[in-house]
C-alpha cells in the first residue's frame, strides 16, 4: 500500500529553506529519488510561512520506507537536522488501491 508523509520542517532565520537547499545540493535528496520504491520527494515552500519547509515523501510501500530509514543517508539527513536546528511535524496517509 502506498505510503506519502508529509514533514513540516520549521527553523528560525531562513534554516529551514537552508537545510532543503543543501539536500539538494549535496545530492541527498537525489539519491533518495533514486532510491528503490520511492514515488515522490519533493521540497515545498508554503507561502504563508517563510520559516517552514514542506517535504512530501512518497512511497511504494512500508517495506520501501523501510529500507530507506534503514540506509545510511539517514544519518546524513539527521545531522543537517541538527545542523539547522529543525523542528518537524509530520502527518502520513496511507493510499489505498482504487482510489
Amino acid at each position: 500500500m502506498p505510503i506519502t508523509i508529509h514533514l513540516y520542517y520549521t527553523g528560525q532565520n531562513g534554516q529551514a529553506r537552508a537545510f532543503a537547499n543543501e539536500m539538494e545540493a549535496r545530492g541527498i535528496a537525489a539519491k533518495i529519488r533514486a532510491a528503490a520504491g520511492n514515488l515522490r520527494y519533493e521540497y515545498i515552500l508554503p507561502l504563508a510561512d517563510s520559516e517552514t519547509v514542506l517535504l512530501i515523501d512518497a512511497w511504494k510501500d512500508q517495506a520501501a520506507l523501510d529500507a530507506h530509514h534503514a540506509s545510511p543517508l539517514m544519518a546524513e539527513i539527521s545531522a543537517l537536522r541538527e545542523k539547522y536546528d529543525l523542528h518537524r511535524k509530520m502527518a502520513r496517509f496511507l493510499c489505498k488501491k482504487g482510489l
